[in-house]
């Protein structure tokens, strides 16, 4: 007769039991391996193993961030070794000895690389851990680390940083995910969410909305462009640019000249002089699915003032890049987020407020620039969903997107050209009728 607390289903588990399983007890599946279900809903693989003789439990972590079929191949690859003779347990005690936190995060990060969209989102993800955990727990073995210690990190910013702190503690859980099935610690995830850290922190929803970029005023537009017209440097002209196509950084820096279509603007040899009118009726950015936010290839219409910016850059043999960076490569973010926060600096110099968000107060960002250009939109009374097609954000549902095909590239061009014109301070009504009977 089975012991009470001991489930032995007639079938091997599935994902789909393992998700969804409530019931306390400890749930079988083979080689051992089973699921240990606590009363309150935790969860926990853990083998059952002889080695050497003497039978032993050994923790592979916890689902979901250890799924089934990692849990079997763990559970297999143990019985091989102790089978041979060896001592999955020790071996390890042993792994478990020295490895701290910070270690840990380098061995992760080197190990799930390729699974990063791009070169930007590792850096983000890394220098959350680097700025927030790494002080407190890099020093501290995994094998250690408890509750109380990711608490420490993450209490000093739930208030005041929601949407920050929410993603690190995620980034920490992974992390000690690894940690846990490369050997290096056994038992629950103390930065698992849900019946843990949830039970001591105030839900993410509950605390503070996302934190919004510091916007530019649209009153302090066309005062702040022609600011930024006198900055030199390829940084000040990616910004200009950047503000034009209203293009998230990472687009703009990491744009090569083969993603441009200068169309009927190719037979113009631009030179300073060259009248901006005269540069661009059909010239088109676009930007490659793998370089987007949403996965999606989003094409951006130019217009004259864009183009200009484009045709007086220097095309460099050794790099594609459009803005490259002195050395060849593709500017950093920071480069360009400095260029804004020098012309804030000659401001606050001069006794001026400079240029602050009219909400919170605080100096406008490059990221901010899309928030300006969105409510700029607003006002003149553009269709909400070319706005947001602008700036390649989702709309409508799934089923709507499957029939709306067309991304209004002409429609856009009207409207950016509008935008550039209110950039320089040209105050004329802008008609939106005007275009009103293209699809494209």
């Amino acid at each position: 007769m089975a012991k009470e607390g001991i489930r032995r289903p007639e079938k091997a588990l599935s994902p789909r039991f393992v998700e969804t399983v409530t019931a306390p007890g400890k749930h079988f599946d083979g080689n051992g391996l089973f699921l240990r279900v606590q009363a309150n809903g935790s969860k926990q693989w853990v083998q059952r193993i002889v080695i050497r003789g003497k039978r032993c439990e050994l923790g592979l972590g916890s689902p979901p961030a250890i799924s089934l079929a990692t849990a079997r191949k763990l559970a297999l690859e143990n019985r091989g070794k102790a089978m041979l003779g060896g001592d999955p347990l020790q071996d390890r005690r042993e792994a478990r000895a020295g490895l701290t936190f910070a270690e840990a995060k380098e061995k992760y990060l080197a190990a799930k690389l390729d699974e990063f969209r791009n070169d930007k989102h590792r850096k983000q993800w890394e220098a959350t851990l680097e700025t927030y955990a790494i002080p407190t727990l890099g020093p501290k073995r995994v094998s250690e680390i408890s509750v109380q210690d990711v608490l420490k990190v993450l209490e000093p910013i739930w208030q005041g940083k929601t949407e920050t702190a929410s993603r690190l503690r995620g980034r920490i859980e992974s992390v000690l995910s690894w940690a846990t099935v490369a050997g290096h610690r056994v038992g629950d995830n103390p930065a698992r969410w849900k019946g843990n850290l949830s039970e001591l922190l105030p839900k993410v929803a509950k605390v503070a909305k996302s934190e919004n970029q510091p916007a530019l005023a649209l009153a302090d537009v066309p005062r702040w462009w022609a600011d930024l017209a006198l900055r030199e440097g390829m940084a000040a002209r990616a910004l200009e640019f950047l503000t034009l196509t209203a293009a998230r950084s990472g687009e703009v820096r990491g744009m090569t000249w083969d993603e441009l279509d200068f169309g009927v603007s190719d037979k113009t040899d631009a030179t300073d002089e060259t009248p901006v009118a005269t540069l661009a009726t059909s010239a088109t950015w676009t930007v490659p699915a793998s370089r987007m936010k949403n996965g999606r290839e989003h094409r951006v219409a130019l217009t004259p003032e864009a183009v200009a910016i484009l045709k007086r850059l220097p095309r460099r043999s050794d790099s594609p890049f459009v803005f490259p960076a002195p050395m060849g490569g593709a500017l950093s973010d920071m480069t360009i987020s400095a260029v804004m926060r020098r012309m804030q600096e000659t401001e606050s110099k001069a006794g001026r407020p400079g240029y602050l968000d009219p909400r919170n107060k605080r100096p406008a960002v490059p990221h901010g620039l899309r928030s300006t250009f969105r409510q700029w939109a607003a006002e003149r009374g553009y269709p909400r969903d070319m706005a947001e097609i602008a700036l390649a954000h989702f709309i409508g549902s799934d089923v709507e997107r499957a029939y709306q095909r067309s991304d209004m590239l002409e429609r856009r061009r009207v409207m950016m050209a509008a935008w550039a014109r209110f950039l320089s301070g040209e105050a004329g009504v802008e008609t939106v009728l005007a275009f009103a009977g293209s699809t494209r």
